[in-house]
This record gives structure tokens, sequence and C-alpha cells, in this order.
């Protein structure tokens, strides 16, 4: 376990994504439970165009909207490409008190593109810098749902039937698709942009009108779309997983939304939504779930921290709905939340991710980055 006094962790939050605000919300509940562990955190923001902010109180900032253009870090919209060229290039566009702090670590409280799917992963590793959470890869396979369906179904975990398909093709061909989506499958369906969360551009249709729209919604926040078959009267069944090589999974819990199926509003807005923990289950169905959730994010090759979601259909049937490689820490959010009910309170869960995050970063340094032997 490490000496918490004696690390400095960087919290990486907000993003150019559309879920900005949630990655705010996260990051005020990550910095506290960090705080009360007894570590030095150090608030970094990005702005939704991309400013990353270091100074003053960059939380707050991003809350109020207090960006203006003296708060970049890293913003190369105004540099020049031979100024680019040369490693001193931004030195003269950065703020004395605008630029990265020292830190050990990294907890990046990221959620959706630019954050979460693999980009400040990649970041960070040429960096060589420790941080919390999933890799390159399965940052990257998690946030995109056509790419991690591929994988879950190789591993044999089920799933729904579903059809993926570009924005170009919508664009060019949409009755032909709807003609194609209507033969195969019944309604009602699901369409969702590949790579958000949070059901950002989700959609529940009925009929080939609502269809239409949601494809257009899903295609307004994606170049590529899915749609996906519902399952009525479907149980949401969610489960925390924490680990590296040998990760364990939470007990689940249950996700009754307060409106017809868990979108956005229900889950950050209108506060009707109930989260039953643990979820009622036969012993056998709670042993199945944790059981795929596990296998769910050794598929993916996660390391760290995972929410896998599940559907549970009335005839028993266990669906995986998602992986999230970086789940919500909101104050109504699940993955905190199941881990709490299994013994695990949230100052002790941010210990054993900054645990794991250094763990992972040293099993890295064993790889060799030269032919030459040692």
């Amino acid at each position: 376990m490490t000496n918490s006094s004696t690390l400095r962790i960087g919290v990486l939050f907000g993003g150019k994504s559309g879920e900005h605000e949630v990655s705010l919300a996260s990051a005020r509940t990550v910095m506290a439970a960090l705080e009360q562990a007894g570590y030095q955190t150090v608030p970094i923001g990005i702005s939704p165009e991309g400013r990353w902010l270091t100074s003053g109180d960059p939380l707050t900032r991003l809350t109020n909207g207090e960006i203006d253009a003296n708060s970049l870090v890293l913003s190369l919209s105004n540099v020049s490409h031979s100024e680019r060229s040369t490693s001193q290039a931004l030195t003269p566009f950065v703020p004395m008190e605008e630029r990265l702090p020292t830190v050990d670590l990294i907890f990046p409280v990221l959620h959706g593109p630019y954050g979460e799917d693999g980009t400040v992963q990649g970041l960070l590793e040429m960096a060589g810098m420790p941080y919390v959470g999933d890799g390159v890869l399965a940052s990257a396979a998690g946030m995109d749902k056509i790419t991690s369906k591929m994988i879950f179904s190789a591993a044999g975990i089920p799933q729904v039937d579903y059809r993926a398909l570009s924005r170009r093709k919508w664009q060019t061909q949409r009755e032909r698709l709807l003609d194609e989506i209507e033969a195969a499958f019944v309604y009602p369906l699901f369409a969702k942009p590949a790579n958000l969360g949070s059901s950002v551009g989700v959609s529940k249709v009925r009929n080939r009108r609502q269809l239409e729209e949601a494809l257009d919604l899903a295609c307004a926040y994606d170049r590529r779309v899915l749609v996906e078959m519902g399952v009525e009267k479907a149980r949401e069944i969610e489960v925390s997983v924490l680990g590296n090589d040998e990760p364990v999974a939470s007990i689940p819990g249950e996700i009754v939304p307060g409106n017809e199926f868990y979108d956005y509003e229900a889950k950050y807005e209108d506060g009707r939504s109930q989260l039953i923990i643990p979820a009622v289950l036969a012993p056998e169905q709670e042993a199945e779930v944790r059981s795929l959730a596990v296998r769910a994010f050794r598929a993916l090759d996660c390391a760290g921290l995972a929410r896998v979601d599940f559907l549970l259909a009335g005839d028993g049937t266990l669906y995986l709905n998602e992986l999230n490689t970086m789940p919500g820490f909101t104050r109504s959010s699940m993955y905190p939340k199941l881990w709490e009910a299994s013994g695990v309170p949230l100052p002790e869960l941010v210990r054993r991710l900054v645990d794991l995050a250094l763990e992972r970063h040293a099993d890295r340094r064993h790889n060799r980055i030269s032919r030459a032997l040692p």
C-alpha cells in the first residue's frame, strides 16, 4: 500500500465531450475521497474547447464558464506549423501560472471521447506517467461499442442482436437501411452513437419514423452508430469490477429508471430513478452476472476499474449491455455505491485504485524497449 502523504495526484477532469458536466461532478467526489484518504490533490481541468487549466481553481472556473484566452496550456490553434516543430515551441504561448504542475500520478476522471477513449491514456503512456484506470487498448475498445461488441462476441459473452452503420451510409442510403433494419429486427429498438456514454444520443424507438429520427440524433454525435434489439421488461443489472490481473466483482445492483429507459435525464437530472443494492437475484443469477463481468473485464484487458452493465430478460436470459472503462463517481453513480455495499468505502476504493495504477505502471517498466540484451 502506498504512503498517501507523499503522493501528489493530478485529477484530470472536464474534457471535449458531451459528458463534460458529468466529469466535473465526478471530479468533485474523487478529489474529496483522495484528500480524505490522505493524498495531495492537484486539480487539472480541460475546457470543452480543449484548453488545459491548472491555476486558481480549475473546477470552479469550468463550472462557472470562467475561461479566457490566457487560460490555455496546450491549445495549438494559435501556434504556426514551424513553431510546432521544436520541443520548446509552446513555451512562449503558455503563461507561467498555467503550466502543468509536478505530480506523481494522474487520476483521469474523464468521460467520453478525448479522455476515456485511449487518447489521454496514450499521452500519459508517452510521458511515462502512472495513471488510474484502463490502458490505451481497453479504453479505446471499451469506448467504441461496436468494437467492444465484436470482442465480447469472440469471448462467447451473450449480447443482444445489433446492426452497425456509418453516418455516411445513413446520409446516402436512408430508406434502404431502414428497410434492412425492419426486415432483420422487431421493435422496440435502440439507436445509439458508437462512441459516447451517459446515454447521450441514445433513443428507444417503436416505429420507422422514430427510428429515422433516432439515427439522425445518433449520427450528430458520432460517425459510427448502432441499432440494437430491445429486451422488453428487461431489468438493468450493474456490477463494479476492481483489479488488474486478478479482478474481482462487487455485489450486483439494479437500476429502476425513472424514464422508459436509463437515459441521461434519468441518470443525472430528474431524481426519480431508483438504485437497488443489492439487486434481488437468485444465487445462481448473482454468480453468473459476477462471473460474466470479470470475463468481460479480462476480454478487453482492462486495468484498475470498470462497470459492467447487463440486461436481464423476463425469461432469465442475461445479456451484456456494455462495459464502461471510467464509470461515473457522482453522488448517484453505481460504481462507488456498489463497492461501498461490498465493504469498500470510497476513500479505501480510491486508495486501491492508486495502488493498482502504480502496480500496472511498475509492470510496464519490465517491457523491453530495445532489441539490445540487458
